[in-house]
């Protein structure tokens, strides 16, 4: 049974985010119940202000945090937008873990992703959040062409444009030989990195737009082989002077969430170019960045009913395109093409219903079904948990967003469950 406890020193204000936590083991597979998370402000953080447990699934409830105007993230100026919290997650038999900076902005829910060790002498090091790139200081991105020279030799590049499982992010600039790996699930990268770099609370249509620049460049690093060629052992950098700010243990927003989960696969490109292209931008208020598209001028844009490719073409001209790769590496099946609903039938149901009951052992709230190639009413209730459970809107019909998140998490749980 999932508990809340809400201590009577909280702040009183006007203005809330939502929180919602989730704790499982580091691969990310298997949900730790009756995992506790004590939530403190970071500026008093001997000062716990609630505490959550975790259930069956790995969840807490969806709670409310004090957070600042909600116009402090929609316009740029010297006031920090978004509240910060601190989270120390305990469970039994792994190590406790400390989490200090979550950003809470208002009006957007907050989605914190909590990955558990087994428990070690020495313990866990804290995580620590810095500022957003909009409030914090950071070096400006170092200008390159949107599209590299692959004609010289030696150079590795790809066939075809395909959607990684991994990203390797390394987490300092290239030449800091010291600095840590993370290898990153695809859209896990982009969530983390769209959410260290716009806010959540723009407009759906500038959210698009700015997470089609950060996949298009990413894909771009990905097709050239950019740093392997250079004798490197990672994908991308976590420096914003030569790629993305990418915080590793940092919470993403389910706004931006949702909108990567759909558009993933796309990427931006120009007429007679293969590859994706390097889509740079800047903030456009602190640093100025003719050509290059502006973060605040994307908001403003935004604001004004601009579509995301019209926002797109404002700032990097009218022949960009959006395309799609048709390779997603590491999922077993393609997207049938139209949504599977009730009614619907066939192997590709089928499938998606074995995954299901597969991803079901891991989470048992996702009810077993039969795996009858029928798409009925329990089928869509077990979708719609499932849905729940990994931060999709819970509309009990399996689209292109539900569809690939079943087979991730599909292909996850069978590779731990071969290592066990």
């Amino acid at each position: 049974m999932t508990e809340s406890i809400i201590f009577p020193t909280q702040t009183e204000t006007a203005n809330f985010g939502q929180l919602r936590l989730s704790v499982t083991t580091q691969n990310n597979y298997t949900p730790i119940e009756n995992a506790t998370i004590q939530i403190a402000d970071t500026g008093n953080p001997e000062n716990i202000i609630e505490e959550l447990t975790t259930d069956d699934s790995g969840q807490t409830p969806t709670i409310e945090l004090p957070a600042p105007p909600l116009e402090y993230s929609l316009e740029a100026g010297s006031a920090q937008p978004y509240s910060e919290y601190n989270f120390t997650i305990q469970a039994e038999g792994y190590s406790t873990l400390t989490i200090s900076g979550a950003q809470i902005l208002t009006d957007a829910t907050a989605l914190q992703n909590i990955r558990m060790t087994p428990q070690v002498p020495a313990g866990r090091s804290p995580i620590v959040v810095p500022p957003h790139t909009l409030y914090g200081d950071f070096p400006p991105k170092i200008a390159e062409a949107e599209t590299k020279d692959l004609t010289e030799s030696g150079e590795v590049v790809l066939s075809r444009v395909v959607i990684p499982e991994t990203i390797i992010v390394h987490d300092g600039p290239p030449s800091d030989r010291s600095a840590r790996n993370y290898y990153v699930p695809f859209k896990e990268y982009i969530k983390n990195v769209a959410s260290s770099e716009i806010y959540a609370t723009w407009p759906e249509s500038t959210i698009i737009a700015n997470c089609l620049a950060i996949i298009s460049f990413t894909l771009n690093r990905v097709f050239t082989e950019w740093y392997r060629n250079k004798g490197y052992d990672f994908t991308i950098t976590s420096s914003t002077a030569y790629d993305h700010f990418f915080v590793y243990g940092r919470n993403i927003f389910e706004s931006i969430s949702e909108v990567v989960d759909t558009i993933f696969s796309n990427y931006l490109s120009r007429p007679g170019v293969l590859q994706p292209l390097l889509t740079q931008y800047c903030d456009g208020k602190r640093v100025s960045c003719p050509n290059w598209m502006s973060q605040w001028g994307s908001k403003d844009l935004g604001e004004q009913g601009y579509a995301p490719i019209e926002i797109i073409r404002y700032y990097y001209g009218d022949d960009m395109y959006i395309n799609s790769a048709q390779q997603i590496s590491g999922i077993p099946s393609s997207w049938p093409g139209a949504d599977l609903t009730i009614g619907s039938s066939g192997q590709k149901v089928q499938q998606m219903q074995e995954q299901l009951n597969r991803i079901s052992d891991n989470y048992p709230a996702i009810p077993k079904i039969a795996a009858d190639g029928i798409y009925g009413s329990r089928t869509a209730d077990a979708v719609r948990t499932f849905q729940r459970i990994f931060d999709l809107p819970q509309t009990g019909i399996v689209d292109y967003a539900t569809w690939y998140k079943i087979s991730q998490i599909y292909v996850g749980v069978s590779r731990i469950a071969e290592l066990v």
